[in-house]
């Protein structure tokens, strides 16, 4: 192993004095990480928690985060030849590993195979075995961006069953899913708000932003009822491409593609260097983008900046359940005699977001709020989209999350704040989750119906 692709300085001090599990021959601080496993097998197991959803799937101890460890060991090891990251054996750990994060907060070592993975993909792509439909996943914040005409050809293969099957063929995309159609028109916003509680900046990204533009509104029209200045954050002034809407990077992340991920990441903090320098905090509404602005971007070898941006980066209920918690929001909600059920990001419930979430809701009135006692929803981006895992994906959502949506009341409404969470529920129940940005808004509104979301999407 030459050199690694992400910053692992982190784990530079980890094995001194610790009773490692051995720490592999070569990779530096890379192989430290991989060494946290004490292989105590926490990843194999059920009942409460996320970790390990492909283990819980498939009851198989091979596709759960220890075996993962001991294949990446071998592979530092040298035990899997000069290319070890193009090696089978490697390949088969990691091919159900949806990147939940689920390991790094129940695992009691604290495995982040999620980064781990990432830097497997980049290693990957090195030697020459990057998939190109990782690289089509990967370009879609750039192609969105750009204005390409993908809404009509969206539109058009989701109708057409023999288009989708063709593209299957060509792709690997599966043709049982129905891609999500790009809006007709993608989120914009003027600066507003009083700015009686001070100003805050709404990092809307590509998934509101150019998929579901109505939550970036309705998070809007929250932050400016609670008292803030609301500003939308754009591209700086010197940005060579100022019409392309920043993205966080991490579609590029999850194919392995390090370099064009710290080029986003480079944008996003130039265009948040005013409001870095001015301790003004960064709202975010999708947990996987708003997160990874709090953990990923520490790997990216990014400085000062990027761990500055850590500490101002929140997702919209923390930052608002913060400021309740110092000053009562003025938000004036009308009472919501309904029931609610949520279910958490995956990445939510491995930053411990979900209490946030509970707090925020808790000022609506008369609102029935139960949590979904599920692990991950199975769609994982990309992955619940590609053909050879599409089953999988909807297993992982059948072990709780689906069969719990079935059995709500149509009137129930349905919570959850990730992009993929809510395509993963619309595909596999026909009811419509809602963000919890929507609802708060809704409630704003003295004049309109109750939100409606049971039906399909």
């Amino acid at each position: 192993m030459k050199k690694t692709y992400l910053d692992w300085s982190g784990y530079d001090s980890y094995g001194m004095g610790d009773a490692y599990a051995g720490i592999p021959a070569t990779g530096g601080a890379y192989a430290k990480a991989v060494a946290v496993c004490m292989n105590n097998k926490q990843c194999q197991r059920t009942g409460k928690g996320v970790m390990c959803p492909s283990f819980r799937v498939t009851g198989d101890p091979a596709h759960s985060t220890g075996a993962r460890v001991n294949a990446f060991k071998a592979a530092l090891n040298g035990e899997l030849g000069e290319d070890p990251f193009l090696h089978p054996q490697l390949a088969e750990a990691m091919d159900l590993c949806v990147s939940c994060k689920g390991c790094k907060r129940e695992c009691p070592s604290g495995v982040d195979m999620t980064l781990i993975k990432a830097e497997y993909l980049a290693q990957r792509r090195a030697a020459g075995g990057g998939k190109w439909r990782e690289t089509l996943f990967a370009r879609l914040p750039r192609w969105l961006g750009r204005g390409l005409p993908l809404r009509p050809f969206v539109q058009w293969r989701n109708r057409s069953p023999l288009l989708a099957r063709l593209l299957e063929r060509a792709t690997g995309i599966s043709a049982a899913r129905a891609l999500p159609e790009p809006a007709a028109e993608p989120f914009t916003a003027p600066a507003s708000g009083s700015g009686e509680r001070g100003e805050v900046i709404l990092l809307v990204d590509t998934f509101c932003g150019q998929f579901e533009p109505g939550i970036a509104a309705a998070a809007h029209r929250v932050l400016t009822a609670a008292g803030y200045r609301v500003r939308q954050a754009l591209p700086s002034a010197d940005d060579s491409e100022p019409q392309r809407p920043l993205c966080c990077g991490r579609s590029y992340l999850a194919a392995g593609m390090v370099e064009q991920a710290q080029e986003e990441a480079r944008r996003v903090l130039s265009a948040l260097r005013p409001a870095l320098a001015a301790g003004t905090p960064v709202v975010g509404l999708e947990p996987s983008c708003l997160l990874a602005l709090r953990d990923e971007f520490l790997a990216l070898g990014l400085g000062e900046e990027g761990l500055q941006l850590s500490k101002q980066a929140f997702l919209f209920e923390e930052f608002l359940a913060r400021a309740h918690q110092k000053q009562p929001l003025p938000l004036r909600l009308r009472p919501l005699p309904q029931r609610a059920l949520l279910h958490g990001h995956c990445h939510q419930k491995a930053f411990g977001a979900m209490k946030s979430v509970r707090k925020l809701l808790a000022l609506i009135p008369e609102l029935e709020l139960e949590l979904i006692e599920a692990g991950c929803c199975g769609m994982a981006g990309s992955f619940g989209f590609e053909a050879e895992h599409q089953a999988i994906s909807l297993a992982m959502a059948e072990q709780e999350l689906l069969p719990t949506i079935r059995a709500a009341p149509a009137d129930t409404l349905i919570l959850a704040d990730g992009f993929s969470c809510r395509h993963q529920i619309a595909h596999g129940s026909g009811r419509r989750a809602i963000h919890v940005a929507e609802l708060l808004a809704q409630a704003l509104d003295t004049g309109t119906p109750a939100l409606e979301p049971s039906a399909g999407s």
